[in-house]
């Protein structure tokens, strides 16, 4: 057994500092292109696309076809300006930097007309010394190079050979050799995205002037010591230290809640220095550890570092503390030639539901701190535990990061919180380069290869799971809306082309959803484009579906030497803009039918049913810590009748804890003959598990057929009558028959329902609305438009 143990800490957080002084260059800026014509204000962190929009010039660019008519933005070479007084006095300080958290990308900076510095990476913190430039009343000034310009320059320069991929797809709409240039992969377009490649300070610029020394950064790993069965803090401080002479003092730690205070003398030289020390936790206090979502608390603990130095200097920093284990468990399994690949969290196998994140904005000015907490809450509402950070947008603000922390979502990503369980590397790269994506040369592949396992196996050593998976749907009309017009609503418009970065996307999905379903047949155009975009978001949700559930019930049997999955994580959780995409939030959050489908297949305890030459399944999956005692119910529906023809209730079995189990088994002719007259088509099964007869999952189904095959399926009325209870809604519908994916929907009010796309197999139903920003009953009826699968017949 390979066991590697990753034990981390959060940072989040810092307090005051003596004898150093910050003063933020942020707000307002001068923004001018290469030849004078456009001057204007803007604001920093922005950048250029967002400055023109706010101040009239343009539209929003992601109306219609501004990715496009907009491309000229990202062709000019740009200018930011500012004069600023200090509100200090500088010969009283012995450093002072110019600091730079990140700037979109490449450009000379001047500082009294006096260049002192150049950049070329997005992702990089600069930090220049202007000790001997700044003066009372200054000018900065940023020469920005067009990046695409930036990258065709560099990979003309580079004669080496050919890096591949050399333009993107023309479906893409995008810009050529973004793999010349450290910028966000994406923002020169994808297959779910526009090309908005941006120029700007698109994070924060600050002056920094200190004396004597300054703590620059610090880190912090949690390690726990099996052998003493106790905790240990490994803390390292960075220090420039500025004094001609040592620095003394006290370093001070302190943890009230598990009664910590440690203090250490120190002696600083001259220079760039490190101080390390390590705190051990007594293990008579218990220490409460950080658990993904579903699984336990998140609980963290307020630490305190507090140097007291030489001449008056106190530095003083804090941080939120968690406090868990990471295990990957590679071990042999019995019946495969394979290891096993899973993680155990504070010792318990953990398996991992989620999805794949992307940026959510091309404008990452437009990425607020609630944007965030909107997604990210939609992560764990949705019973998911984890993300993958696509590894070609950007670093994630720090935000991102705390917010993963607190809701107990763990991530793909490098840093040192303890949502983070794996650094991982490589995406897409060696399939694109042994199935030869780019068309390279043959004779020039053995250099590409070399070059792969230089960077992938000796350096990186990338670590994957369960592949990658999933299925494209267009966005709600609601969402599309907002960026088109009348002229565009409809399946083949210029726009619905436009708007799809896949190549035949648009003919993919109905090619798949006419397989399983009749297509929209409505003789208004509007009324066809709207059905059209339901009947995609039902079939990305039953695919999703589909293929999830079979991860889920082979976390505990080897079948054909394959098995004991641990891990579902689909392609993609969130969007950048309003198109066609294999997510499953739409663009500003809205939730797909699949994001609704996922709190579902994803939830704790779930019966997941499916056929195997002709016997039907069905299998108890538990994710819960403790064995649980459940009966599992299954019904069979005539499509015409919202009265069940059969059902069986199962005697009290124990589901174990972590475990996916064979639960049921009936041969569906045997199914059949016990309803009477049922057939494949003309019949559908539910079933669930219950405690007490009191339900404890969610009511999975089973087709017996495709429903475009399905025979009585009559066209519902479903009513709502709307009520308000406190800051939620209460929808309480009636159906006249059963209704197959019955789609609640209220336009552009934000929020979510607490359940939608399901089956109502009886006549009534209640559905809570949890609305996202405040609004009223009235507003609710009038947006109010439900859909079911045979309204679109």
């Amino acid at each position: 057994m390979r066991l590697h143990l990753l034990l981390l800490l959060a940072l989040c957080g810092a307090g005051s500092t003596s004898g150093a002084l910050s003063y933020s260059l942020g707000g307002s800026w001068r923004i001018r292109n290469g030849n004078g014509s456009l001057d204007l204000l803007g604001t920093v962190p922005g950048c250029v696309h967002s400055t023109l929009f706010q101040q009239g010039f343009i539209q929003d660019p992601y109306y219609g076809f501004n990715d496009l008519n907009y491309r000229w933005i990202s062709l000019d070479n740009w200018i930011y300006s500012k004069e600023f007084k200090i509100p200090f006095d500088s010969s009283k300080w012995q450093m002072i930097n110019l600091i730079f958290e990140g700037v979109d990308t490449v450009s000379e900076i001047l500082l009294n007309n006096v260049t002192i510095g150049k950049t070329d990476n997005m992702f990089t913190k600069y930090i220049f010394d202007i000790t001997n430039v700044i003066r009372d009343v200054n000018s900065i000034e940023l020469r920005f190079q067009s990046a695409v310009l930036y990258a065709t320059k560099q990979s003309k320069a580079y004669t080496s050979r050919e890096v591949p991929p050399n333009c993107p797809p023309r479906v893409q709409k995008g810009e050529c050799h973004v793999n010349f240039i450290r910028k966000e992969q994406c923002s020169f377009s994808w297959d779910w995205g526009p090309s908005f490649p941006t120029q700007g300070i698109w994070k924060g610029v600050r002056i920094e002037a200190y004396n004597i020394c300054h703590l620059y950064d610090f880190t912090f790993v949690p390690m726990y010591d099996n052998k003493a069965q106790m905790w240990k803090l490994n803390i390292q401080t960075f220090f420039d230290v500025i004094s001609p002479t040592p620095v003394g003092g006290q370093m001070i730690i302190a943890i009230p809640e598990l009664k910590i205070q440690k203090t250490n003398n120190i002696k600083l030289q001259p220079g760039k220095r490190t101080v390390e020390l390590s705190v051990k936790i007594n293990k008579n206090i218990p220490v409460e550890t950080w658990w993904p979502h579903g699984h336990g608390n998140q609980t963290g603990y307020n630490m305190t570092i507090f140097f007291k130095l030489d001449k008056d200097l106190n530095i003083e920093r804090s941080a939120k503390v968690y406090f868990r284990t990471v295990e990957l468990i590679e071990e042999p399994i019995k019946g495969s030639r394979g290891l096993s690949f899973y993680f155990k969290i504070n010792g318990l196998p953990i398996f991992l539901k989620g999805s794949n994140w992307i940026p959510p904005d091309s404008f990452q000015d437009r990425v607020t701190s609630d944007l965030l907490r909107l997604l990210l809450q939609s992560v764990v509402d949705a019973n998911m535990n984890v993300l993958r950070v696509w590894g070609g947008g950007v670093y994630e603000q720090d935000k991102f990061y705390e917010l993963c922390d607190e809701l107990g979502i763990m991530v793909r990503r490098l840093k040192s919180h303890p949502s983070i369980i794996v650094w991982s590397g490589n995406n897409e790269n060696e399939i694109a380069l042994m199935m030869n994506w780019y068309n390279v040369k043959i004779t020039d592949l053995p250099v590409y290869i070399q070059d792969y396992v230089a960077l992938y196996v000796s350096n990186i050593r990338k670590i994957v799971l369960s592949s990658e998976y999933g299925y494209q749907s267009w966005p709600s009309f609601s969402t599309l809306q907002t960026v088109s017009s009348e002229k565009d609503w409809f399946y083949k418009s210029n726009f619905s082309f436009h708007r799809q970065h896949h190549q035949h996307g648009n003919d993919e999905m109905l090619y798949q959803a006419g397989l399983h379903f009749t297509l929209p047949q409505s003789s208004d155009p509007l009324r066809q484009f709207k059905d059209t975009i339901y009947i995609t978001q039902v079939m990305q949700a039953q695919c999703v579906k589909t293929e999830t559930e079979f991860y889920r019930r082979s976390r505990s049997e080897i079948v054909n030497g394959e098995g004991h999955t641990m891990g579902a994580l689909y392609w993609q959780l969130n969007d950048i803009w309003q198109a066609p995409s294999w997510s499953s939030l739409e663009y500003g959050g809205k939730w797909k039918m699949l994001h609704y489908f996922a709190r579902n297949f994803f939830a704790p305890l779930l019966p997941i049913g499916f056929e195997d030459q002709g016997i039907f399944y069905v299998y108890g999956v538990s994710d819960l810590h403790s064995d649980s005692k459940v009966q599992l119910t299954v019904r069979i529906h005539a499509w015409n009748s919202l009265t069940p023809l059969y059902f069986t209730v199962t005697k009290p079995f124990v589901l174990k804890a972590g475990k996916a189990v064979s639960i049921y088994e009936q041969p569906v002719n045997t199914l059949l003959k016990t309803c009477g007259n049922c057939t494949r088509q003309n019949c559908v099964v539910s079933f669930y598990l219950s405690t007490d007869r009191k339900r404890v999952s969610p009511t999975n189904y089973h087709f017996l057929s495709s429903l475009k095959n399905a025979q009585g399926l009559l066209k519902p009325q479903i009513t709502a009558s709307i009520s308000q209870k406190g800051d939620t809604f209460v929808f309480a519908l009636e159906t006249s028959a059963i209704a197959p994916f019955v789609w609640l929907d209220v336009g552009s009010i934000p929020g979510r329902f607490s359940d939608n796309g399901f089956f109502m197999t009886k006549k009534t139903r209640t559905v809570l609305f949890y609305p996202w920003k405040p609004t009223t009953k009235y507003k609710l009826e009038q947006s109010f438009h439900v859909t079911s699968l045979a309204d679109i017949y």
